[in-house]
């Protein structure tokens, strides 16, 4: 292996552990910018606050990502960390695959219909680092 690929390497293993929990949900059944409302009303909060304001949102993504947040705190926990000090230090929501169906019209024609799915992914960190 190269010198710099080694060092990089090195820095990613380094990272690794110093995070404190993450967790990745791929191919959710909804678009990014209606799961991006849902992330963006977590984003920066307490753990325990989050699962609370997901709890009463009527939002469709509020489930999953609630689901994906409690991967991230067992993965922490897992590691040593304390579930009550845990922050969503960051969550991004990327655009997935974007399955193509059509849908037959009148007089023979076809009109697309884009099925839209999106990736999201949580790090954590405590309270006493920020």
């Amino acid at each position: 292996m190269a010198t710099r690929e080694k060092q990089k390497a090195l820095a990613r293993k380094v990272a690794r552990e110093l995070e404190v929990g993450t967790a990745s949900l791929k191919k959710l059944k909804t678009s990014a910018r209606k799961a991006r409302v849902v992330a963006n009303l977590v984003r920066g909060q307490l753990l325990s606050d989050a699962y609370v304001n997901l709890a009463f949102q009527k939002r469709a993504a509020s489930e999953p990502l609630r689901a994906l947040l409690k991967s991230a705190a067992a993965n922490a926990t897992e590691r040593g960390f304390d579930a009550d000090n845990l922050i969503i230090e960051e969550i991004q929501v990327h655009k997935g695959e974007i399955a193509r169906r059509f849908m037959p019209r009148a007089q023979g024609r076809a009109t697309p219909i884009r099925k839209q799915s999106t990736h999201i992914d949580v790090r954590l960190s405590t309270r006493d680092s920020k």
